[in-house]
This record gives structure tokens, C-alpha cells and sequence, in this order.
């Protein structure tokens, strides 16, 4: 079966015709959506911009990400079940789409930044101390590659509607 193939059975579906035809139901999703990037990608920037040493100088790390993370991860959450009913109301039309093919290139490597930071330095935050020297070069990495590729998950996400055809 081809992309283009199960992207019209997507498509099809009814799920995905439920909600192109819904008056209500798309725009309830695509708000969810929207408050469920707000959360995940708004409370990662806060994270990353701390761990690169620009704000919240005097939190400590695991404070932040301890308060953070399971808001983070229901913003994501969110956002994945959201995106993926948003998909299927439109899969034909974006799949053939380079910014959407793009906007997934980048989910797919944030995603593997967040893994690498997970089980390479997440585990020991509790050792890096306050200042921003303490804080390994590794990490730092990970954070300015998360808000850059967030960034442009985000950007790409907004450019869809505009170039599509």
C-alpha cells in the first residue's frame, strides 16, 4: 500500500470525513491542538532557554524540569492525538506537500534530540549544579537543537495553510 494510498483511506475514513464535515469539530480540534503546542513547545522553550543559561539562572534544573515535564508531556500528548485527527481531515492534500513533508522531518528529529537528551544527560541534571558553566556542552547543544528545530516545526506547521494548493 502506498502513502498516498492510506492517506486517502485516512481520508475517507470516518473519522476523517466526520471532521472536514463537522461544523464544530475541526476547529474544537485544531484549538486543542493549538493549546497543546502552546504547552508542550512554550514549556520546552522555558526548559531549553534555562539549560543554555538565558533564563531562570537561579532555578535549579531539576526543579524546573521535575515542575515541568508532565505538563510538557500532556502538551505533546495533546498535540500528537490532535495533529493526527487534523492529518486524516486532510491527508491527501497534505502529504503531497514539501512544508508538510518538511514540518515532519523536524518532529521526527526534535524528537530524536529529546530521546538523546533523555537517556544521555536527563538522568543526571541533579549533578550539574547552578551555574551555567556546571551545565555540560552536550546538553546546551541539545537545548539551542530543540529550539531551532521546534521553531521550525512551528513555522512549518503555520506556512501549510498558505502553501497549500
Amino acid at each position: 500500500m502506498s502513502v498516498l494510498t492510506f492517506a486517502e483511506l485516512l481520508y475517507d475514513s470516518e473519522i476523517g470525513t466526520s471532521l472536514r464535515e463537522s461544523l464544530f469539530a475541526f476547529p474544537i480540534v485544531e484549538g486543542v491542538h493549538l493549546i497543546g503546542l502552546a504547552l508542550s513547545v512554550g514549556l520546552l522553550f522555558f526548559i531549553d532557554l534555562r539549560l543554555v543559561g538565558v533564563l531562570f539562572r537561579n532555578v535549579p534544573i531539576p526543579q524546573i524540569l521535575q515542575q515541568l515535564r508532565p505538563w510538557l508531556l500532556g502538551g505533546f500528548a495533546a498535540t500528537m492525538t490532535t495533529g493526527a485527527l487534523l492529518f486524516a481531515a486532510a491527508a491527501p492534500k497534505l502529504i503531497v506537500l514539501p512544508v508538510f513533508l518538511w514540518k515532519l522531518s523536524f518532529i521526527a528529529l526534535a524528537g530524536l534530540n529529546a530521546a538523546w537528551f533523555e537517556f544521555k544527560w536527563g538522568r543526571h541534571a541533579h549533578d550539574w549544579g547552578h551555574g551555567a558553566s556546571a551545565i555540560p556542552a552536550g546538553v546546551k547543544f541539545g537545548a539551542w537543537a530543540s529550539l531551532i528545530l521546534w521553531s521550525l516545526v512551528v513555522i512549518t506547521g503555520r506556512l501549510i495553510p498558505y502553501l497549500s494548493y
